[in-house]
């Protein structure tokens, strides 16, 4: 068996592999599982721009936001494509400065709101202050096209939601919960 001293205390330091196992194969392995604990929740919390279509079937009897629930970090951006060919969407925040809806923003956050989109234009914004944002569809919030973005610090869990009595219940139903938000980083229209 090897033994080498450790830099700092010169003190024997068994090696941290198995003999029989190589280096590569322990980094390989356990490498493997330390990496997954390490990242975060979900793909957009990595990703420096986070993408969302604006999509909807052919025939226009059902549009949505895909994924219609992200978890970012502050300071990330986001950006809305409107990829249905048959109509045109916005992301706006729920906010009283967007045709007086409730505030459903952080705070100090700054309403956005990116008016009409033509098929294949393009929106975005960056998020920097935590929290839960909700937004809207304006010419189909009333079809349930609502998406909600959650943004929070590594560890940040604690989000109150917004109330249940400011919307119709259609749109209400669109949200997807925040602890499922936080839990799964990204949800899609076919997990709601």
């Amino acid at each position: 068996m090897n033994i080498s001293f450790c830099g700092m205390c010169r003190s024997p330091v068994k090696p941290a592999w198995p003999s029989r196992m190589k280096r590569r194969e322990f980094l390989w392995e356990g490498g493997g599982l330390a990496a997954a604990l390490w990242l975060p929740a979900g793909p957009a919390i990595s990703a420096p721009v986070v993408e969302v279509a604006m999509a909807g079937r052919a025939d226009g009897s059902r549009v949505w936001f895909d994924p219609m629930g992200v978890l970012i970090r502050p300071g990330q951006t986001v950006r809305w494509t409107n990829t249905d060919k048959g109509n045109s969407h916005s992301a706006t925040a729920y906010a009283p400065e967007n045709f007086d809806h409730p505030r459903r923003i952080p705070d100090g956050a700054k309403p956005f709101s990116s008016d009409y989109l033509l098929p294949g234009e393009t929106f975005e914004v960056t998020l920097t202050v935590a929290g839960v944002y909700d937004y809207f569809c304006i010419p189909h919030e009333l079809s349930g096209m609502v998406g909600r973005i959650v943004v929070a610090k590594p560890g940040q869990t604690d989000f109150r939601p917004y109330p249940d009595d400011d919307l119709d219940q259609v749109i209400l139903d669109g949200f997807p919960p925040i602890a499922v938000i936080l839990a799964k980083g990204e949800i899609h229209p076919e997990e709601q």
